[in-house]
């Protein structure tokens, strides 16, 4: 799934350490905002789960993106809670006539070839 939006608030880093196997891992929440759904926007608040990630991804508020996410559930104490987790995040670019970069014209259509043949020619039906 894909949400395309402005980045409007970075929560906190969140930080721990696995009972299981005993790595530490690292989280990071963002809410972004679709502005283009008009007087009432959507929000989604979304995590980037990893160091690594966290650190490739370099997202900041006031940022616009695309961001390529799952969806999860999970139980805990007889309650359910989602999980939306970024697998991919891009940066949208600015449209070429926005920031005042030249459009090239569309390319001219190839001629028809159809006045090639001999002009006496009939359809066969």
């Amino acid at each position: 799934m894909e949400f395309i939006g402005k980045i409007i608030a970075v929560l906190p880093l969140k930080k721990g350490t696995s009972k299981t196997t005993g790595n530490e891992w690292q989280v990071q929440e963002y809410v972004i905002e679709d502005s283009a759904s008009g007087q009432y926007p959507r929000r989604m608040c979304f995590e980037v789960f990893g160091a690594d990630r966290i650190a490739q991804f370099n997202i900041q508020q006031g940022q616009e993106l695309k961001v390529s996410f799952d969806i999860d559930a999970n139980q805990w104490q007889d309650r359910w809670f989602n999980r939306i987790r970024a697998w991919k995040v891009e940066p949208i670019m600015a449209n070429a006539a926005a920031t005042g970069a030249p459009v090239p014209p569309p390319a001219p259509a190839p001629a028809s070839d159809f006045l090639a043949g001999d002009a006496t020619d009939d359809l066969p039906f």
